[in-house]
């Protein structure tokens, strides 16, 4: 019996008899035909929910492989963990650029939902954020600027943003977050710390900032040696667990700031067991070299 599927042939069914066995009789047939239809059905969907699944992971880990270099005195490492293959992917992003007069943009997001839709979104995002950091080095010039853009062209999809903005020259580091989860501080003495950010609305909520309104900024020290972490809320939101508890068990890490900053990251990521997440990772670690 052929497995179709409108007019998909995925596959064949064969029974056999041997023996002194009786042949099919016409009701074996018939009920035979009817499973077949209904295994090629589920078959088919199957293989439909596979293709798109991979298309869009292909697509989100192609857009994740290429971010912008840094400048040489910063170096930076990065990691997307999806949640597996029987979950569809989300929009989760992070992304490095150049900008001019020796500053380096830094950035962690994340498009609600899952899917093509989602990771197209995460495109949209990403683009429209880079071209604004070109425009502007102001955290929350850039977050500003990209939700009036987004509110006017009436994005479907709402994500959530982290700007950063690293100065060699001056040693700090500038934020204005978009509704997203706090950074983490490593200090050269090891000692960890989630950075005070103010947290706005997410990207694409249509807030209709008014003239004179923008997202806010926070500046720190970013001295050489100490490392900053920007992730994805995959990385600590666990079902049944409060959110603040997960948070303060980033600051208890035992983190050695001088190991190379991908054993870093394969550190955070074996004590907070991606596995058990229930949505993608995406994580971005930025270090200030010695001038």
């Amino acid at each position: 019996m052929p497995l179709t599927s409108r007019r998909d042939l995925v596959g064949a069914v064969i029974l056999v008899r041997a023996g002194s066995s009786p042949e099919f009789s016409q009701e074996d047939v018939d009920l035979v035909a009817d499973l077949a239809r209904r295994a090629a059905t589920s078959i088919n969907h199957a293989k439909r929910y596979a293709h798109e699944h991979q298309t869009a992971l292909v697509l989100q880990q192609a857009l994740l492989a290429e971010p912008r270099p840094p400048h040489p005195d910063v170096q930076c490492a990065s990691r997307y963990l999806p949640t597996g293959a029987d979950i569809e992917i989300g929009g989760d992003w992070y992304d490095t650029v150049a900008l001019p007069g020796g500053k380096t943009l830094l950035v962690v997001g994340d498009v609600m939902g899952h899917g093509f839709e989602a990771a197209a979104a995460m495109s949209e995002y990403r683009s429209l954020l880079r071209t604004l950091a070109l425009q502007s080095e102001e955290p929350e010039r850039i977050l500003t600027e990209a939700e009036r853009i987004a509110d006017g062209l009436a994005f479907d999809r709402v994500a959530t943003c982290l700007v950063a903005v690293v100065d060699p020259v001056t040693r700090t580091c500038s934020f204005a977050n978009a509704g997203h989860m706090p950074p983490l501080l490593v200090r050269a003495n090891g000692r960890c710390e989630l950075v005070a950010v103010p947290v706005d609305p997410p990207l694409g909520v249509g807030t209709n900032l008014g003239e004179g309104t923008r997202y806010r900024q926070a500046s720190i020290g970013f001295e050489p040696g100490e490392t900053l972490l920007l992730y994805t809320d995959g990385l600590v939101e666990r079902r049944g667990k409060d959110i603040d508890d997960c948070l303060a068990a980033l600051t208890r890490l035992d983190l050695d700031p001088e190991r190379p900053l991908e054993q870093l990251i394969d550190t955070v990521l074996s004590r907070f067991d991606p596995e058990g997440s229930e949505d993608d990772v995406a994580v971005l670690a930025a270090r200030l070299l010695p001038g």
